[in-house]
């Protein structure tokens, strides 16, 4: 997603910002890579009840036609296994299907770490065909959830549904504080206009201003970068080095208090890699990655 802020509503297919991961065009600091090594979680069922913490429902949100409709999971249920203690985990889906109605919510200032404020959210992006980064992540967001309960992880959700406003970036930080996860991943897709600019990339804090955002944190980052690359997704070639890209700018990871991360899982503006994030099938290939990374770094 782009860096610039959100001035109008008209720019839900425009690149995102802030908690989105926002594209530039360096980065520093990179932590240096781990050992790979990541195998596919089970195949997505249906959502169960939404996690606690979410804003109040906004407006609905704008039609979104998309090459292949926002797939539900499935609807046959994983056994599941008994909660593991202290291993809870939140999924952060980015954005919010009611914030391009809300502008005036969306864009007030909150906190963001490091003496910094930036608006509350954005609208994210969309691939060319109109298939929104909001939907995107809730679809991938409810698949990981699926496969990491049927694993015994509790798992909380920043958001309950994909029609609401936000909430804004310093609260989906909160949520993680509040939860003492042990892993928090917000889960994102970018919307670069450079040309030939395709891949995933994992942010993390850097310079960290915490424990939890040192070696946790880069650990978390190889870890997810690793699971990625080992499901047969390309690394980022626009922005940051071999899949990690350290930043001092996104809220919800200056505001953590516990290991968080990022991904960016490709570029919805590039037209092969569009399919891919549009489609049931690439959605699942992303949640299988994403939740075998948690689930190898939780052990």
């Amino acid at each position: 997603m782009q860096r610039s802020p959100l001035v109008a509503v008209a720019t839900l297919a425009t690149a995102c910002l802030l908690l989105s991961g926002c594209s530039r065009p360096t980065a520093a600091g990179q932590p240096q890579p781990a050992s790979a090594g990541a195998t596919s979680s089970s195949a997505p069922s249906s959502a169960t009840s939404p996690a606690p913490s979410s804003p109040a429902a906004g407006s609905p949100a704008p039609s979104n036609p998309a090459p292949s409709s926002p797939a539900a999971p499935g609807t046959s249920a994983p056994k599941q296994l008994a909660a593991k203690p202290g291993q809870v985990v939140v999924l952060d889906p980015g954005h919010n299907g009611g914030n391009a109605a809300n502008p005036t919510a969306i864009n007030r200032q909150v906190p963001a770490g490091r003496g910094q404020t930036k608006e509350c959210d954005t609208t994210g992006t969309a691939t060319n065909a109109g298939y929104s980064e909001h939907a995107f992540t809730w679809d991938v967001s409810l698949r990981v959830r699926t496969a990491l309960t049927a694993k015994g992880y509790q798992v909380v959700l920043t958001r309950q549904d994909d029609t609401s406003v936000g909430p804004c970036v310093d609260e989906r930080a909160g949520i993680g504080n509040r939860a003492n996860a042990a892993a928090v991943v917000s889960i994102h897709a970018d919307g670069s206009l450079t040309s030939g600019a395709h891949g995933f990339h994992v942010a993390y804090p850097n310079p960290p201003v915490n424990a939890a955002q040192g070696a946790p944190t880069t650990r978390l980052a190889n870890t997810l970068r690793d699971a990625m690359v080992a499901a047969g997704f390309p690394t980022a070639n626009y922005i940051g080095s071999n899949g990690l890209d350290g930043r001092a700018d996104l809220a919800g990871l200056n505001l953590s208090e516990q290991p968080k991360v990022l991904v960016e899982c490709g570029n919805m503006r590039d037209s092969a890699e569009a399919s891919t994030l549009s489609s049931a099938e690439g959605r699942q290939r992303y949640a299988d990655a994403i939740a075998s990374a948690i689930a190898s770094y939780l052990g």
